[in-house]
Formats: C-alpha cells, structure tokens, sequence
C-alpha cells in the first residue's frame, strides 16, 4: 500500500490534470480514431476550434502587459533570444545526436518544439513561485508567445522548407487567417469585454485547454490510420524522452548561466530561466496542424507533448528549490517586526 501512496503522492505533486488529459486523448485516437467522412468533418472542425483558440488568446492578452515592462529591455532581450535563437541552434547543432535517439519525423517534430515560443502561464506562475520578477515575466511571456506568430513560421520555412506544408506563402496566409486575425479580433474585443475576460479567465483557460485535445485527437487519430504507432517502439520512444530532456537540460544551464554572466539580480535571474527556458503547447499544436501535413502532425506534436511535461516536471521542482534556498538566504526578522 505504501508504493501505492508514493504513486499517487507524485502524481499529485507533480503530474496536472491536463497532462493525463492529453494522454486519455492519445488514447482515444488510437483506440477509436477518426475516419473517412469523420476526419474531414472533424479535420475541418479542427480549423475553426484553432481560430476560436487564438480569438481567446487576444482577449486574455492585455496590451498593459506588455508595455508595463518594457523598460527592462534587456531582459527581454535575452528571453527572446533564448526562445527563438538557443533553441534552434541547439535542434540545428544537436541534430547527428537527436536524429540517433529518434527519427527523421520525430527529429522534425524536436526542431519544431525549438522553434516555437515560450508558454504563458507556467512561464509567469514557476517565476511567481520561486520570487522571481513577475511584471517582467508578464510581459516576456507575452511578447514572446505573440511573436511567435511570425517568427516560428520563419524558422520552419528556412529549416524545414520541404517537410511543410505548402510554399512559406501559403503557410504564412494560412497562419494569418487562422492565428493573427482571429487574435487581432480578440484585440479588438477586449476594448469592450475586458472585465467580463478577467471575471472569466478559469472558464476560458479550460476552453484553451479543451480546443487542444480536440486539436490533438484529430492529428492522432490521422496520426493511428496512417501508421505512426507502428513505426514507434517502446526504445524509441524512450529514447525521444531522453532527447527532450537533453534539449530542456541544456537551456535550463544555459539560461541560468546568462543571468548571472550578464549581471542581472536574483529576481530577474529567475524570470530569464523561467521564460526563456519553456515551448508552449498551446501554441505548437496548432501551429502544426497548420504547417505540416495531417500524415506528419502526429509525429511533429508528439516530441512537443513529451517536452511540455518534462519542462513542468522539471521546473515545478526548480522553483520549490529556488524558493527554499532563497527563504533559507533571507535575513531574519528584527525585534520590532518581530513583535509586531
């Protein structure tokens, strides 16, 4: 009973519900994937639910946000180049090793989690959690995740031009109608519903969450009738766990280095290895169903799904540590404030 315990105690430390949601989702797509007339009216489906996603980020984003913290550009500056210059470097600079613990798809699938921008809400509640500067992790996850936008198709075009799908053209029109419009609508909304967004933010954040199992069930479901699951085996998906956690390793170091090498105080330390060390799921899963090829999505979200529960693993645990051994540093309480 006592392993059970232990189980169950890491689950709920470390393990969210979204994560088993998305491997119940996996699930489902393997076990009863859409077809035929059914994938296309879900596949067409999947269009409108990616807009509906980024009509929801416009009208959570405040543009206050991102112009409160402006002012410390040079942190942002390293966040931005952490998001979209490390990490293609690294999936570009790792790639004899990345492809011999993977596949070509699945390598395709890495590259693409390099290139994409950094998560939101865990980028801002991991600073929160260990003290780190949280104005400025507002506005870097913001801008980062609007960026993103446009600088990951980039990326794909120059990297991955033949993988993709259509010319960078047609990605690029894709993206807009699908992403930057329904986002500047968003904008445009928020003038008028931005109280209603902040009384809401836990309904809409569960819709976010819930249009990308659809998204996920979809690319999966394709991802059962076209084979992917028999071409992975139990190494190599073991394998691809390995190559996540290598690429996550290596920005987590490299990122806490480059706060302290360049001189920022401890609070900014944490926002730049927080910010600049994640890939957003909610981003890169759309981004993919756009991009590429409903026979290659799978391949290209799965690496990102393994990635996104590794990063919470692994920084749920850094910023608990970070927080105690700052508690620990702190001074203790003089008299007076003591008695009062």
């Amino acid at each position: 009973m006592s392993i059970f315990r232990s189980i169950y105690a890491f689950y709920e430390k470390y393990v969210d519900g979204f994560t088993l949601a998305l491997v119940l989702t996996v699930a489902l797509a393997v076990a009863l994937p859409a077809h035929g007339q059914g994938y296309r009216i879900f596949s067409t489906l999947s269009n409108l639910v990616v807009a509906s996603l980024f009509f929801m980020h416009g009208l959570k984003l405040s543009p206050q946000n991102l112009w409160a913290g402006l002012t410390n550009w040079r942190l942002h500056l390293v966040v931005v180049t952490a998001t979209f210059v490390l990490f293609p470097l690294l999936g570009l600079g790792l790639k004899p090793v990345l492809l011999w613990l993977s596949s070509p798809n699945l390598y395709l699938g890495l590259l693409f989690l390099c290139f994409l921008p950094s998560t939101v809400q865990s980028s801002i509640a991991f600073t929160s959690m260990a003290g780190g500067n949280v104005a400025a992790a507002v506005c870097s996850a913001s801008a980062s995740s609007l960026l993103g936008v446009f600088i990951t198709p980039i990326w794909v075009w120059l990297a991955l031009g033949a993988s993709s799908k259509g010319s960078f053209g047609q990605a690029i029109l894709d993206l807009s109608l699908q992403l930057v419009l329904p986002f500047a609508l968003g904008q445009l909304a928020r003038l008028k519903l931005a109280q209603w967004v902040e009384r809401r933010r836990k309904m809409i954040g569960f819709t976010d969450r819930l249009s990308v199992l659809f998204i996920v069930y979809v690319s999966f479901s394709r991802g059962t009738t076209t084979g992917l699951w028999g071409t992975l085996s139990v190494p190599m998906f073991l394998s691809l766990i390995v190559a996540c956690a290598l690429i996550l390793a290596i920005a987590l170091i490299t990122t806490a280095k480059a706060g302290k090498a360049l001189g920022f105080d401890q609070p900014d330390q944490i926002t730049i290895l927080f910010c600049g060390s994640k890939k957003s799921l909610i981003a890169g899963v759309p981004m993919a169903n756009i991009i590429f090829a409903p026979e290659l999505a799978s391949s290209i979200i799965l690496p990102l799904m393994i990635f996104h529960q590794a990063q919470l693993l692994t920084c749920a645990y850094l910023a608990r540590r970070i927080a105690l051994k700052r508690q620990k540093a702190a001074p203790p309480p003089s008299p007076a404030e003591s008695s009062s």
